[in-house]
């Protein structure tokens, strides 16, 4: 164990603090009253003293009072274990599928965990004050002025259309922060897909809240069936535009746009693509 302890890196040079990294986000464009949609990946941006919490520290000092700051907090891990290979990334015999299903805690917004979206967005639902939308698999959490708008009425039958914060954020003129990650994990592309005329549908199933004595209830229904393997390519694509401003958050590669203009392009793009089988 202690071997273990002294092979850890060593860090040189002084830890970014709170102020550094709000230098580097205004750098990059992002100002006070704006919302944004941040999906980061924080251990590229070199070591922060205080961390994740110190991260949001800066984004709320430069959104000031009537910016509002946003992170996805999906739990997909809510989900049938048929599809535990895809949600969670590892799977079950078929055999345990139901034993499995029994086990699935409901959702709360109050207190499940996000999953697969970093300690940023952790970070920012836990921070007191947030609030969350109910989604119980594709729900955001908000800090700030326009908080409650953009995660009320989050409806259980749609995941990241029009009835869900990503509709929201689109009205408000919201731009999208790519912090240290790509376009493969930009939710917004996916409000696009709903707009999209005869785009493919899906059945999928949760864990949701029910009243005494039950305390939960197993939730199917449809929506669109959301694809973000594409992703990559369409926001190379939209990113020859002149839309995208880059720049770096510390060390970590990044970018900021328009949400409004990033989903217009998408639909534009995805039209012109096969549909999804």
């Amino acid at each position: 164990m202690r071997d273990a302890v002294r092979r850890r890196p060593v860090v040189t040079g002084a830890l970014r603090g709170r102020a550094d990294l709000a230098a580097d986000l205004r750098r990059l464009g992002l100002e006070a009253g704006d919302t944004v949609l941040v999906h980061s990946a924080l251990h590229t941006v070199g070591p922060v003293s205080g961390g994740a919490g110190t991260v949001v520290d800066a984004l709320l000092d430069v959104l000031g009072p009537g910016g509002t700051l946003v992170a996805y907090t999906q739990t997909p891990d809510n989900s049938h274990p048929s599809r535990w290979g895809l949600t969670r990334g590892y799977s079950v015999p078929e055999e345990r599928w139901e034993e499995e299903r029994a086990r699935v805690p409901a959702f709360d917004p109050h207190t499940t965990p996000s999953f697969g979206v970093g300690v940023l967005s952790e970070a920012v639902r836990t921070r007191p004050g947030a609030l969350r939308s109910a989604h119980p698999q594709s729900s955001f959490a908000a800090l700030g002025a326009q908080a409650e708008y953009v995660t009320s009425d989050h409806a259980l039958d749609c995941h990241l259309g029009e009835e869900s914060p990503l509709a929201r954020l689109e009205k408000l003129g919201a731009r999208v922060l790519l912090l240290g990650v790509g376009f493969g994990v930009c939710t917004a592309f996916h409000l696009a897909e709903y707009r999209i005329p005869g785009h493919p549908r899906h059945t999928y199933s949760c864990a949701i809240a029910a009243p005494p004595p039950e305390g939960r209830r197993w939730y199917e229904y449809a929506d669109a069936l959301l694809d973000s393997s594409p992703f990559p390519e369409l926001g190379a694509g939209y990113e020859t535009t002149g839309a995208v401003r880059s720049g770096r958050i510390g060390r970590a590669d990044c970018r900021l746009f328009d949400l409004g203009q990033a989903v217009a392009y998408a639909v534009g793009w995805l039209a012109q693509r096969p549909a999804v089988e």
